[in-house]
């Protein structure tokens, strides 16, 4: 895997990282009281999404063994052309629902290259 490929996947992971610490232990309710806290999580979102699609076009093969690759980009999308409609329950759900599996995935992928 390239060094470049390398880079994204560590992207990667230190954004849903960082998304997963941040919102350990705290309700929806407690999410969505916190502007900062919820700005930080969508930003770190688009990283993920910006990543993976690079990703997509820079080693297809790599990017392939990331579920919903698609559906993640998408979600980058939303993020940032749609800010004014984002639904917190939306971003929460993936981040109690698929985000986990994700970051599984990534770290797969980066053991498979130590």
């Amino acid at each position: 895997m390239s060094t470049k490929s390398l880079k994204l996947l560590e992207d990667m992971r230190a954004a849903a990282t960082f998304i997963l610490d941040a919102t350990t232990g705290l309700s929806l309710a407690e999410y969505r009281s916190n502007q900062t806290l919820r700005f930080a999580v969508e930003r770190n979102f688009e990283i993920i999404g910006e990543a993976v699609n690079r990703l997509s076009k820079l080693d297809p093969d790599v990017a392939a063994q990331i579920p919903d690759q698609r559906r993640i980009v998408a979600f980058r999308n939303l993020l940032i052309h749609a800010y004014d409609v984002i639904d917190d329950v939306q971003v929460w759900d993936v981040i109690t629902g698929s985000l986990p599996a994700f970051q599984q995935q990534v770290e797969a992928l980066l053991h498979e290259n130590d």
